[in-house]
């Protein structure tokens, strides 16, 4: 069991792994695995200790009903994980600017939070108009052969991979 202290994984066996992990949700509940809606479910439960009974008016909230469901307990799950691997691996490092980032466009706390938060919208946005995440698309709905999902894969990659060279070779300078 050494492995579960070690700082990275091999990615192969981690792909092994995720493989195993959507057969099994395929099998055992015959669900698929995503993350995009879980965010759309907690964003209405917080919508909802404000505006109580009128997010349930709402159309989108009556197809996406804003509860704890096992996506949810996914995301709880996913960053659990992720912090305990950090912790097993002795990797755990509280860092509120990346060296990447600080090398790029400096150590401004609000310019990274003010790019992290758009970011984070960008990629909610995106997600819902693809009808998934990488998740979603990249793992279910490629092992399904989906065309949808495989066009949707490609351009969340592509999309990142243009957006990473724009930010730190144009605008950063790196």
């Amino acid at each position: 069991m050494n492995w579960l202290y070690e700082a990275t994984w091999s990615p192969f066996a981690v792909g092994i792994g995720i493989g195993i992990l959507i057969w099994c949700s395929f099998i055992l509940s015959n669900r698929l695995i995503g993350c995009s809606t879980a965010y759309t479910r907690m964003s209405g439960m917080i919508e909802k200790l404000v505006r109580e009974k009128k997010v349930e008016q709402k159309k989108y909230y009556q197809i996406y009903e804003p509860k704890i469901d096992w996506e949810v307990m996914l995301i709880m799950g996913i960053t659990l994980g992720a912090f305990l691997s950090s912790l097993l691996s002795d990797t755990f490092e509280l860092e509120i600017i990346p060296a990447l980032w600080k090398t790029a466009f400096g150590s401004n706390i609000i310019v990274r939070f003010s790019g992290a938060i758009c970011g984070g919208f960008l990629i909610g946005f995106g997600a819902r108009m693809a009808g998934g995440c990488t998740s979603g698309h990249g793992i279910s709905g490629t092992l399904q052969l989906a065309v949808s999902s495989w066009l949707a894969f490609i351009c969340f990659f592509g999309g990142g991979f243009i957006t990473a060279i724009f930010l730190y070779t144009f605008l950063g300078g790196i």
